[in-house]
């Protein structure tokens, strides 16, 4: 995984577990990698694993079963889709919103791009 400087890499850790859960890789329920796995997998310390783990669990994302591991609670999925699609609507789509009008972007020029992009 290639980390970006815009947010710490225990975030885009656990921005990449969310993503995992949300594309179907793991089910509610389903055993995630160990901490040292993600840490390996991903070439973290594993301090950084534990704390994107940490950060899950508080969110009630992932679960630990003392000796077994962390698991997907259920219905992560749709907390998450929840939680991104609300910071959807509150931080990318007004700055979105001005640059479209800074370019002179309509709504009929989005949905054009989008139809050709996914042909509908």
């Amino acid at each position: 995984m290639t980390f970006t400087n815009d947010k710490p890499i225990y975030i885009q850790m656990s921005d990449r577990l969310c993503d995992e859960i949300l594309s179907g890789v793991y089910k509610d329920d389903d055993r995630i990698p160990s901490v040292r796995e993600y840490a390996v997998l991903l070439e973290v310390n594993t301090n950084t694993a534990v704390k994107a783990y940490e950060q899950l669990a508080r969110e009630e994302i992932i679960y630990n079963k003392r000796g077994l591991g962390y698991f997907v609670t259920p219905g992560a999925k749709k907390q998450i889709l929840k939680a991104r699609k609300r910071e959807f609507m509150k931080e990318r789509l007004p700055e979105l919103f001005r640059q479209m009008q800074l370019l002179g972007i309509t709504l009929k020029d989005v949905k054009n791009e989008y139809n050709a992009t996914f042909g509908e």
